[in-house]
């Protein structure tokens, strides 16, 4: 795509200045002038002129529509770390089930690994018609290039419309390079999914602009329509021990498992507390905790509840908590049972991150709090105060 002013004709009105939302346009010598460095090509400016002298040429697309039937299927990349297949990948599973439904179409998982035998039925039960199994021993840990290679030659082969992989670090490292191979259209961080029921294409919503919008996105000309979807928003279906799939086993020869990096070590983090993916129970602290050695006080209540400690971004870029700890957009995507946000305002990228939680509790003393609108139970109090008496009473009852 390319973008250019014609000059002679411009009155330098300024209405694509105003229309630009990355500020790409300045008016100079009363001429509009783009600043290519800024642009992305959205278009906004082009219905803004009046005159029509912004021209936005856009190529035709290469893919002709007889190739896109030949697509068909919904695929899910099974994620397994250390023989273990993530929990993400149920959940994608889950999801696929749904939308395979409305394409009339089969569900199939790919996995990736070594020893992984025993995890094969549980991903029948949990959604998959097929498996495509690809073992050997030096697979046993992600590697990006022939992880890469693998699912791009397994993609030629079989030609699935739909390929959903969880935006996780292995995820997002991956798809990325799968993508740009097989030249498809990705989209990253998804926290919806469905079907458009007349052009039986995917859509993908997902926060845009900071999180300030929802944006639906479609590949309507490429295929696969790829996306990643972040952990916890999709939910799992129940396993039916009574569902029979296919394993289908690939190999390839040994220069696709080549890898141009070697893996040293895997130093799994240590968790004095519950892992914050998979919590049932989240205590959760933001710039109201007023420094780190408060989130003591959220530490203690989170080990009588059995719970994982998490922070808002504000928590975490002043210091106080590691990323790891992150919820939100630029964080962790987190559903657990119950919720409990302490001293968090309740911005748009933090809720984004959490308002799945089946219960959410939120303690502040700022009424406004945008918390407040998404929490289930609301406690209009100074935190220092409520928290510690909330520990107290819980170690009280949870000891009888």
């Amino acid at each position: 795509m390319s973008i250019k002013i014609i000059i002679e004709n411009c009155s330098g009105c300024s209405l694509c200045v105003k229309a630009c939302p990355f500020d790409a346009i300045r008016v100079m010598d009363k001429k509009a002038v783009i600043d290519l460095n800024k642009c992305n090509l959205c278009g906004a400016c082009v219905p803004a002129c009046k005159l029509k002298v912004i021209l936005l040429e856009k190529p035709v697309t290469s893919c002709a529509l007889a190739d896109i039937k030949d697509y068909k299927g919904v695929w899910v990349f099974i994620e397994q770390k250390n023989g273990k297949v993530q929990s993400v990948a149920y959940e994608l599973l889950g999801k696929a089930r749904q939308l395979a439904q409305k394409l009339d179409c089969q569900v199939s998982g790919v996995l990736i690994g070594n020893s992984l035998d025993d995890q094969l039925d549980e991903l029948i039960w949990c959604g998959a018609d097929n498996i495509y199994l690809v073992q050997a021993p030096e697979l046993a840990n992600f590697q990006d290039e022939p992880y890469t290679n693998i699912l791009v030659k397994l993609v030629q082969k079989y030609k699935p419309e739909i390929f959903l992989c969880g935006a996780t670090a292995i995820g997002r490292s991956l798809v990325s390079r799968v993508a740009i191979t097989l030249r498809a259209g990705l989209t990253a961080d998804c926290t919806g999914l469905d079907i458009d029921a007349q052009k039986k294409i995917l859509l993908q919503t997902r926060p845009a602009f900071g999180g300030n919008i929802m944006a639906t996105i479609i590949s309507p000309n490429y295929r696969p329509q790829m996306a990643t979807v972040r952990h916890k928003v999709m939910q799992p279906m129940e396993p039916d021990k009574k569902r029979k799939g296919k394993i289908i086993k690939e190999t390839f020869e040994s220069s696709v498992y080549f890898s141009r990096t070697k893996l040293l070590d895997i130093v799994e983090e240590i968790e004095s507390l519950v892992n914050l993916a998979e919590a049932d129970i989240i205590v959760s602290g933001g710039r109201g905790m007023g420094g780190p050695e408060n989130f003591k006080i959220l530490e203690e209540l989170a080990h009588v509840l059995g719970a994982a400690v998490g922070s808002s971004r504000a928590a975490v870029d002043a210091g106080w908590m590691p990323y790891s700890h992150q919820v939100g957009q630029t964080g962790r995507t987190v559903a657990p049972k119950i919720y409990i946000a302490c001293g968090i305002s309740g911005q748009i990228q933090h809720l984004v991150g959490m308002q799945s939680s089946k219960i959410i509790v939120a303690i502040n003393k700022d009424p406004e709090a945008p918390i407040f609108k998404v929490a289930t139970y609301g406690i209009i109090a100074d935190l220092f105060q409520i928290v510690p008496a909330l520990t107290k009473k819980f170690k009280e009852v949870l000891r009888k």
